[in-house]
């Protein structure tokens, strides 16, 4: 990794991801970019997306810059070229690259080729600008004391739960996630933060996870890459819906978070999605300002 890739939340400290969640607010607000204008973005797709497209888009408009989106049949490496090739060519054209793709280490390689900063747009194993995204609206609506926030987790221990994991090991917020037997969050990532973090944990009951939560989050029960096994993941995680019922057993105020896009009456409910509980589109925002404040970083 150079000294400025976004790779994973582990890549740096708390102080500095703290600073990029207090300028992502600050873009919010309708604070000035500070980079040259110009700059050029490449956004490579492998995996299809809506946010990610369009908020990365928009955030490098908003900082003065363009955007210049590769989707993967627009690329050579469908073709036999290699990554490290890729990533070569691709910096001499560009100040910065996003890569949206399945597998983390295809991130690891490029970063490792290109000569510009590389920012992982979601992989198979880590979705960390969705998650510093979220980290910043639960800091916009609970503040920075995080010691005393408890976040709970109910369905697939997936990218996101990874990546809330690494959150919580970084910002100290209590984790508890709760998921069916077989799909728990990657083992390494957990062991590594639980030594940073002991309310970091793992049980199978959703009813535990939420009690007194101050905040919900779900995702998907069939992520990008498991459809063949959809029917089997439905049949697993019915108990794992949040609706009115596990909500009664966490706090009153209790932010209810989806990372998007949600497959309404599966994971999650309409009137819990719908209601006052809600945070889901205000993080959908956020995530194109907090990524105005990491690009604003890398470039």
């Amino acid at each position: 990794m150079k000294q400025k890739d976004f790779i994973a939340l582990t890549d740096y400290d708390k102080e500095t991801l703290l600073e990029l969640i207090m300028r992502g607010i600050e873009f919010k607000k309708g604070a000035l970019a500070e980079t040259e204008p110009g700059k050029a973005l490449a956004l490579i797709f492998t995996k299809v997306s809506t946010r990610t497209n369009v908020s990365f888009q928009r955030a490098i408009q908003k900082l003065g810059g363009t955007a210049i989106y590769l989707g993967a049949e627009s690329l050579q490496l469908s073709r036999g070229e290699t990554i490290a090739d890729t990533a070569r060519t691709i910096s001499r054209y560009v100040d910065c690259v996003m890569i949206r793709t399945y597998s983390h280490q295809d991130v690891i390689d490029f970063a490792g080729a290109a000569a510009v900063g590389v920012i992982n747009g979601l992989t198979d194993l880590l979705h960390p600008c969705q998650t510093l995204g979220d980290v910043m609206t639960i800091t916009e609506v609970k503040g920075t004391d995080y010691k005393n926030i408890k976040v709970a987790f109910v369905g697939d221990g997936n990218n996101v739960c990874n990546s809330m994991i690494n959150a919580a090991g970084i910002f100290g917020f209590k984790f508890i996630a709760a998921v069916p037997g077989g799909y728990e969050p990657d083992q390494e990532i957990l062991k590594t933060m639980q030594e940073k973090n002991r309310d970091i944990k793992i049980v199978s009951d959703p009813f535990e996870a939420v009690k007194s939560a101050d905040v919900i989050y779900t995702d998907v029960w069939v992520s990008m890459g498991d459809e063949e096994e959809e029917r089997e993941r439905k049949n697993r995680f019915l108990k794992y819906q949040v609706n009115k019922e596990l909500l009664k057993a966490a706090k009153d105020d209790v932010m209810v978070m989806h990372c998007l896009p949600a497959h309404r009456g599966e994971e999650i409910t309409d009137e819990v999605m719908d209601g006052k509980n809600s945070y889901v589109f205000k993080q959908a925002e956020n995530r194109m300002h907090i990524q105005q404040a990491i690009l604003e970083y890398l470039l």
